[in-house]
């Protein structure tokens, strides 16, 4: 079953390679999206792909990488894969 899933992450998740780190992971799990800076300080990550592959990336990055250590929060909401039918590959956009 396909999911699309947004995440948002803050503490110190700016400034410090999140975004290139989130992108390196996403290479290694079979799903598509993006991942981009907000101004109020978080980071914003979309997702999407069978659902335990989105499940299993996500996880890696609250808890298992080298990322899980500049997060302080973290906030989950699932979207309708169709606002991402346009999206290939994983990148990094703003």
């Amino acid at each position: 079953m396909t999911v699309a899933r947004k995440a948002f992450f803050a503490g110190r998740v700016q400034g410090v390679g999140f975004r290139y780190g989130t992108k390196q992971l996403a290479m290694g799990f079979d799903v598509t999206g993006m991942v981009r800076n907000l101004v109020d300080g978080r980071v914003e990550l979309c997702v999407m792909g069978e659902l335990d592959e989105v499940e299993a990336f996500l996880l890696e990055i609250r808890e298992e990488s080298n990322l899980s250590h500049h997060i302080l929060e973290y906030m989950e909401e699932e979207i309708a894969p169709e606002e991402m039918q346009q999206v290939k590959g994983f990148s990094i956009t703003g």
